[in-house]
């Protein structure tokens, strides 16, 4: 069982109540209902979804849900018990990432199959929406090797996150050479967080999360092991975290091809480094690039085709800018003298869980910081 030290105060979600949010993780638990059907149910239940959870098989049938799925369900949910979910996953420090949270993934978010809830450890940022995911292969050569830090290094100087899978190979190199340059890297599991795979890559996961320069993800739950179906799983969100794939090395049945097609059915760019054409290692790679992959040999090439040359400014006024009204009213409220939590509730007429939340999203977002004593003052 993976406990990390993370760097980032503890936080289930800014959007949910634990009432709330103890029978979203416990939908994510059953098999058989993914976004689609989770959606119906919010739906039909006017997103009061304890009551979904709850819900006898004429009402789950009304809200659209099959035969089969819903003797599934109830099996299911004899099984499970929602606030213990919560529980296990408090006594990890792992955080719980909802639709309805303001800090969820962007890019992510604009795909079909975007999970409904996201299991991170460590530190989310707002830079994370100019992402790359760099993959490859497993057996990597010199030259992959190279490659791969060349870019993933190039990349996290340019302010740009590096995204891949946590695997040996590509995956892992990628991941290093982000942080040795003290650039970003999100890291994604095809298992609970629990459970990191490969076991050799236990130290590196470590190292994402205490470090503070990024954050393991996964949209399965804890307990669920390693397997061969989770993996195009965790692929989808690989893709659906980036603007882009770029496939550094691979040979024709490479995983990382899988990561570039989710990709071009997400919208987004697949560019690929060309490879030494008698090596096996390199014939995927080169096949990408005659299926109309963008060649590239330098980050400039990325940067170029992704428009990210100007990262730090978008970010500079992204960060000064409200998302909702509670964030404008709150905004309106602060100075860089210290106002109590307190005064901020009474002022803005808010609820206090809605100032509260609010605050802490904020505060991700490095609008505000606290100054202890739940007092805040803008960032900047």
């Amino acid at each position: 069982m993976e406990v990390f030290d993370a760097p980032a105060p503890y936080y289930p979600s800014e959007a949910l109540s634990l009432d709330e949010l103890a029978y979203w993780i416990a939908f994510s638990r059953v098999i058989g209902i993914g976004p689609v059907y989770f959606k119906r149910l919010l739906d039909f239940f006017h997103e009061e979804i304890r009551l979904a959870w709850k819900a006898d098989r004429r009402d789950l049938a009304q809200a659209g849900l099959g035969q089969k799925l819903i003797e599934s369900f109830l099996k299911q949910r004899a099984a499970i018990e929602p606030l213990h979910e919560l529980e296990r996953l408090e006594r990890r420090r792992i955080r719980v990432i909802t639709w309805k949270d303001a800090t969820y993934p962007p890019a992510l978010r604009k795909t079909p199959s975007a999970p409904f809830v996201l299991y991170t450890c460590g530190v989310l940022s707002r830079e994370d929406q100019f992402a790359l995911a760099i993959v490859g292969t497993r057996r990597m050569s010199a030259y992959g090797r190279l490659v791969t830090e060349r870019f993933a290094t190039d990349l996290a100087h340019g302010g740009v996150t590096v995204v891949s899978g946590l695997a040996l190979g590509v995956d892992t190199v990628g991941h290093t050479a982000a942080l040795d340059a003290g650039g970003r890297t999100l890291a994604v599991l095809a298992s609970g967080l629990d459970t990191v795979y490969p076991e050799n890559n236990r130290g590196l996961a470590r190292r994402i999360v205490e470090s503070g320069q990024g954050a393991l993800i996964s949209e399965f739950p804890l307990g669920v092991v390693p397997d061969s179906r989770n993996f195009p799983a965790r692929n989808r969100i690989i893709a659906g975290l980036a603007l882009g794939v770029l496939v550094t090395e691979a040979p024709e049945q490479s995983g990382s091809l899988i990561t570039a097609n989710f990709a071009l059915e997400q919208g987004r760019d697949v560019f690929a480094v060309p490879g030494n054409m008698f090596a096996r290692g390199s014939n995927g790679v080169n096949k990408l690039i005659q299926d109309g992959a963008t060649l590239v040999t330098s980050v400039q090439d990325v940067l170029e085709a992704l428009n990210l040359f100007t990262i730090p400014q978008c970010v500079e006024l992204q960060e000064v800018l409200p998302d909702n009204e509670e964030e404008r009213i709150l905004l309106a409220l602060l100075s860089h003298e210290p106002r109590h939590v307190d005064d901020l509730i009474r002022e803005s007429d808010l609820p206090t869980m809605t100032v509260t939340a609010t605050l802490m999203t904020m505060e991700l977002k490095g609008m505000i910081k606290q100054v202890g004593g739940m007092q805040f003052v803008l960032a900047r």
